[in-house]
């Protein structure tokens, strides 16, 4: 008999009590080891402050690394390969602040999706600061892979990339993450 999973509705993000850089994703009864923003949970997300935003928030999609998995991830979630100049504007001064971007940009602060370190090996963009895109209120806000000792983001939520990948196939696009 196959088992046939939905896609969930919500998962939640919970700081550890012993480190608020730490937390704990909650999918239904299963816990998740996960990192957070060098400053934890924060209410009054700002660009730089390291913190991660507290609210809820759907997943808009994401990408992942070709060339790291050679097959797409499974998920109902939008989900496209990455490309080595793929990059994301931090920039608030710039129109595209918030937003996916062609590297090389020239005088425009950037962060480079196409990373060595294979944090970005699964990226999903969360609905935060989109919609209406405010300046300086902080910007690529991620779920991707943790890096070894699920040592501080600068505001995204990290999981292992095992984790990240199982987790993919119970998310859609009506799924939302709520933090704090």
């Amino acid at each position: 008999m196959r088992v046939v999973r939905t896609t969930l509705r919500e998962i939640r993000v919970r700081p550890t009590v012993a480190d608020r850089r730490k937390g704990h994703l909650l999918v239904g009864r299963a816990v998740i080891p996960c990192a957070l923003g060098a400053c934890g949970i924060v209410s009054g997300k700002r660009e730089g402050d390291g913190g991660s935003p507290r609210g809820r928030f759907r997943l808009r999609g994401g990408a992942y690394r070709p060339d790291h998995l050679p097959v797409r991830p499974r998920t109902a979630l939008p989900l496209r390969a990455l490309r080595p100049d793929d990059g994301w504007c931090d920039d608030r001064r710039d129109r595209r602040y918030n937003r996916p971007m062609r590297l090389p940009a020239p005088g425009v602060s950037a962060e480079a999706m196409w990373r060595g370190d294979g944090l970005y090996d699964v990226v999903l963009d969360i609905d935060y600061n989109r919609a209406p895109i405010r300046p300086g209120r902080g910007s690529a806000i991620f779920m991707h892979v943790a890096r070894e000792g699920y040592r501080p983001t600068e505001g995204c939520v990290a999981l292992a990339r095992a984790d990240l990948i199982r987790l993919l196939r119970r998310l859609g696009p009506r799924t939302h993450l709520r933090i704090g």
